[in-house]
This record gives C-alpha cells, sequence and structure tokens, in this order.
C-alpha cells in the first residue's frame, strides 16, 4: 500500500483501488485552495494509472466534507475571480474510474456537491446532508439542484435546497441519495468490500457503464439507447471481452487486464 499527503488530502493505494481521504477534520474538511489543487493532482494521477481500478472517497473525523472553507472566500477580488476558480466538484467529475463515498459525517454545501459527483453514495447513520448555502445567500454552483433533482426526485430536492435544512442518512436512503447504511465501524469496510468487487469486473466496461449512466441523463431515451449499444460495440472489441467469453466457456474466474 502507498500513501501521499500532499494538501490535507491523503492518497492511498492498494490493489487495484484508490482511497481519497479528505483530512482537516479540525474544520469539518472544508476545503481549501491547496486541498482543492491536492485532490486535482489525486484525480489525475488516478487517471494515469491503469492499475487503479476503483476509487473510494471519505473524510475523517466526524465530517465528510463541510464544502468550501468560508473564510478563503473573500479572498476573491470579483464575484468574476470567484466563478472562474478551480470547482472540486468539477475535478472529481473528470474520474473515469467508478468513484464510492464512505460518507461518514456531515456532508454539506460543497461536500454534498462532492459526495453526488461520486457515483454510488454510502452513509453511517449519523451522517448529515444538507444544500445550506441559501442561509448564507447564494446556492451551490457545482450541478447541486441538477444532481438532486435526478437523485432524489424535483420535490425533494426543492426542499433541500429551498430551506437549507439537512436532513439525516435514513432520509437520505429513503430518498435515493445514498444506496446502503452502515452501522458504525462498517462504513469503509463495506466501501472497501464493494470497491474489491468492481475492481475485479473488467476496468473498460466499468468505466463504459459510468460514462453510459452520466450520458443517459443527458440524453432521450432514443438516443440514449443508440449510445449505449455503440458503447457496447466498443466493449465487445476489448481483449476482456474475449476473456469473459473464454472464462464462461471455460467454467472459471475471468482474468481481467484493462485491455
Amino acid at each position: 500500500m502507498t500513501e501521499t499527503q500532499p494538501g490535507q488530502v491523503r492518497l492511498e493505494t492498494g490493489g487495484h483501488v484508490a482511497t481519497i481521504t479528505l483530512d482537516r477534520p479540525a474544520k469539518l474538511n472544508a476545503l481549501t485552495g491547496e486541498m482543492t489543487a491536492a485532490l486535482a493532482a489525486h484525480v489525475a494521477a488516478i487517471n494515469a494509472d491503469p492499475q487503479l481500478r476503483v476509487v473510494v472517497l471519505t473524510g475523517s473525523g466526524r465530517a465528510f466534507c463541510a464544502g468550501s472553507d468560508i473564510a478563503e472566500l473573500d479572498k476573491y477580488p470579483t464575484p468574476w475571480d470567484f466563478g472562474q476558480r478551480e470547482d472540486y466538484g468539477d475535478i472529481l467529475r473528470t474520474l473515469r474510474k467508478p468513484v464510492i463515498a464512505a460518507v461518514n459525517g456531515y456532508a454539506l454545501g460543497g461536500g454534498l456537491e462532492l459526495a453526488l459527483a461520486c457515483d454510488i453514495r454510502l452513509a453511517q447513520p449519523g451522517a448529515t446532508f444538507a444544500a445550506p448555502e441559501i442561509k448564507l445567500g447564494w446556492i451551490g454552483g457545482s450541478g447541486q439542484s441538477a444532481l438532486l433533482a435526478h437523485a432524489i426526485g424535483p420535490s425533494n430536492a426543492a426542499q433541500m435546497l429551498l430551506t437549507g435544512d439537512p436532513i439525516d442518512a435514513a432520509t437520505a436512503q429513503r430518498w435515493g441519495l445514498v444506496s446502503d447504511v452502515l452501522p458504525p465501524g462498517e462504513l469503509m469496510g463495506r466501501a472497501q468490500e464493494l470497491a474489491a468487487v468492481i475492481a475485479r469486473r473488467a476496468p473498460v466496461a466499468a468505466q463504459t457503464a459510468k460514462l453510459n449512466l452520466r450520458a443517459a441523463y443527458e440524453m432521450p431515451l432514443s438516443r440514449a439507447i443508440d449510445y449505449e449499444r455503440h458503447l457496447q460495440t466498443i466493449c465487445f472489441g476489448t481483449a476482456d471481452a474475449a476473456e469473459g467469453r473464454a472464462a464462461f466457456t471455460e467454467r472459471r474466474d475471468p482474468a481481467f487486464t484493462g485491455q
């Protein structure tokens, strides 16, 4: 296992799984510019490493992420400069590999947006989700409204966005924001277990499935089905697909290489 610690964002790798931990617990893992740059470096490294197939994102202490460090926001000379800053939600969305959010506590504002940028979300009972920006006079800016509406429906999304009030993990699961709520102490174990399962699948197919899911949000049904069929054709031509067919015929586990 390898580990790096630039910018209070830790990256650990083991096998085919990368784990990114936001590690500023005294500030509820609120993100600074330095942390955003570190996250960008980690994402670029993961994308460039063919051995890394799945990512787990979590936080240290009692928070997943409380969004941006509010104390840093006044440093921008103009609203335009603020709007042109490097956005951590955008950065996370550039990950081509599947991402599992292990939401261990507060997921607030930009932290909620980070969770929404992940493909699968797990939580523990003490996790709290909120879009509190409206209480401070603004709204989220990293896809919060669109992603929430897709995840939990327009009425539930409106309730969160217009009140800024939090929901607990049980409500988040009932609304479809998270897939599962794990007992205390089991969250990371389940996230790593799920990551290991996905890592055993064909990497090209897994990345293609992620791409296809995101495209399905943006396309009419007929175009989405056509797009899926083209992606299926690409996958079918890979060495991994041939290996999968051979393993099925020979009644053995496939050994996928990402080719």
